[in-house]
């Protein structure tokens, strides 16, 4: 019977509170080109996609066109923005440090993110968390985004390439997120899923396997005996 063997963390909203940082740079971007962003419209609607799947149901809403090069152009610029935000705040959730610490003392950890791999790996080293994780998976790292179970696949595959034993199976992976999209990929991909309540209430993220306010709150023990019971 499967039981807890891996854990993949979400980035943004979960590792991090960088969510406003991301709706900032995307309205900053958007208004360039007379495209308003509301913080109501973006925390519905855009929440949980990558850069590129942001910009393109933005221009979709807007009638306008989604060609590569405009999209490479707008999400250049935003990337920029976020940057020079992440640069002037420190942005790790309280009590997440000491989670991972303990998580990654008893089981492998990765992160599945929809963010780029620069501005996953500069906050990580600024909160000297990089060695905590075997591995990462990036925007650039995908062809398509959550909510496709991709970003979580690409996250498993890469746990069990140095692995001569037993793989990891997808249902003893917890992931933990804070997006619908991210939710129902890691549900898609056959991993249970822990929510947190950092950017939806707890009733919006009913869909999860599990649900906690904050990652502090979480006891990994409990939860692995809720969610993989008799194992």
């Amino acid at each position: 019977m499967a039981t807890l063997s891996a854990i993949i963390f979400d980035f943004d909203g979960v590792i991090a509170d960088t969510e406003p940082l991301h709706f900032a740079g995307f309205r900053q971007t958007l208004a360039e080109i007379g495209i308003s962003l509301t913080e109501s419209d973006y925390y519905a609607n855009y929440l949980g996609y990558d850069d590129r799947g942001c910009f393109i149901a933005a221009l979709t809403a807007h009638r306008r066109p989604t060609d590569p090069i405009s999209l490479t152009q707008l999400m250049q610029r935003k990337a920029h923005a976020y940057l020079e935000s992440v640069k002037d705040h420190l942005v790790i959730f309280p009590g997440v440090r000491e989670f991972v610490h303990e998580a990654a003392a008893a089981y492998p950890l990765a992160i599945a993110s929809g963010a780029l791999r620069h501005e996953i790996e500069v906050i990580l080293e600024q909160a000297g968390l990089h060695k905590m994780f075997l591995h990462i998976t990036s925007a650039e790292d995908v062809t398509r985004g959550k909510p496709d179970p991709q970003p979580f696949l690409h996250a498993l595959n890469a746990l069990n390439r140095p692995r001569q034993e037993q793989a990891i199976t997808a249902e003893s992976c917890l992931v933990i997120e804070d997006s619908i999209p991210g939710i129902r990929g890691a549900k898609t991909a056959g991993m249970k899923v822990l929510a947190v309540a950092n950017t939806h209430t707890i009733q919006d993220l009913h869909e999860a396997h599990a649900v906690a306010q904050s990652l502090p709150q979480v006891r990994l023990s409990e939860l692995r005996t809720r969610l993989w019971s008799g194992a």
